[in-house]
């Protein structure tokens, strides 16, 4: 009779949550990509890792991360920027995209950048964290369901995009005097 294996001690590694820098900006827009993709519509992407860089690391950055690593490897990321409600008379965070590299899913990485932002968000008087799902992903849906962040049932996204959107600004009734 031999005597049972010894039970193994699963290898816990630590995740490091830290803010993006200019030189993760080609991580980001990989990752960016790949969400595109896992919700199929990669074709909706049209940014560039130049214009991330231009965007969100200049003079003014108009958003910022929240990047993931477990033992030094990229796991996942939060893109965020400040918003405000003028009906809570307070500010608040939207995450733009939150993604997590598919080996590294199931041990709450996404949680803990949103947890992370909401945290940050609070530390600066926010009051409430606000972003859209992927109609079509339910797994997301479920996700953010589980942490509390539920669909709101009075409100719709809309948008305008492109050449509709260069049409509508450019137009005499955009309210400048003529």
């Amino acid at each position: 009779m031999t005597a049972p294996a010894p039970a193994t001690v699963p290898v816990t590694r630590a995740v490091i949550l830290r803010p993006g820098t200019i030189d993760d900006v080609e991580t980001i827009h990989a990752a960016i990509l790949k969400l595109g993709t896992h919700i199929g519509a990669p074709e909706e992407i049209i940014s560039t890792a130049d214009d991330l860089r231009s965007w969100g690391f200049g003079e003014k950055p108009a958003f910022s991360t929240l990047i993931a690593e477990v033992d030094g490897e990229f796991a996942g990321l939060c893109l965020h920027f400040p918003i405000f409600s003028t009906w809570m008379g307070r500010p608040g965070v939207y995450v733009q995209d939150l993604y997590v590299e598919d080996r590294f899913r199931g041990r709450k990485i996404g949680e803990r950048l949103l947890r992370r932002v909401a945290a940050e968000c609070r530390k600066e008087g926010g009051v409430y964290l606000r972003l859209s799902v992927d109609t079509d992903n339910e797994g997301a849906k479920a996700f953010y369901e589980r942490l509390g962040i539920a669909w709101s049932s009075y409100e719709q996204t809309q948008k305008i995009i492109g050449d509709a959107f260069f049409a509508f600004a450019d137009a005499p009734e955009n309210g400048e005097q003529q």
